[in-house]
């Protein structure tokens, strides 16, 4: 077994990560919820972009009803980042033979 070699796989791998996680910040995904009404967009890396909220769902006697709404696609929209992130991170990883889990 060649270190060196090692070596520098472990570098471009690196940096091919480090490019893949540039990209993922660049990308967006939305989720929706209520038909519509609530829209959330958020970056492949998790950060909230947007939120948009129809008027039709700002009642001031129900402002439970706004907040679930805002926190669940809040929520849709990370896990869709987080899956879109752990997809391309995958297909990164998928030749080297690491175990399941590693955290890439």
């Amino acid at each position: 077994m060649n270190i060196a070699k090692m070596m520098k796989q472990a570098q471009q791998m690196q940096k091919k990560m480090g490019e893949m996680q540039e990209e993922l910040a660049a990308k967006e995904v939305q989720a929706s919820v209520a038909g519509g009404k609530v829209t959330v967009v958020a970056s492949g890396a998790g950060d909230v972009l947007s939120i948009k909220i129809d008027p039709a769902v700002v009642d001031p006697e129900d402002v439970e009803l706004l907040e679930d709404l805002v926190l669940s696609a809040v929520k849709q929209a990370i896990e869709q980042g987080k899956a879109m992130s752990q997809t391309e991170m995958g297909k990164l990883t998928a030749g080297l033979g690491l175990p399941p889990g590693l955290g890439f």
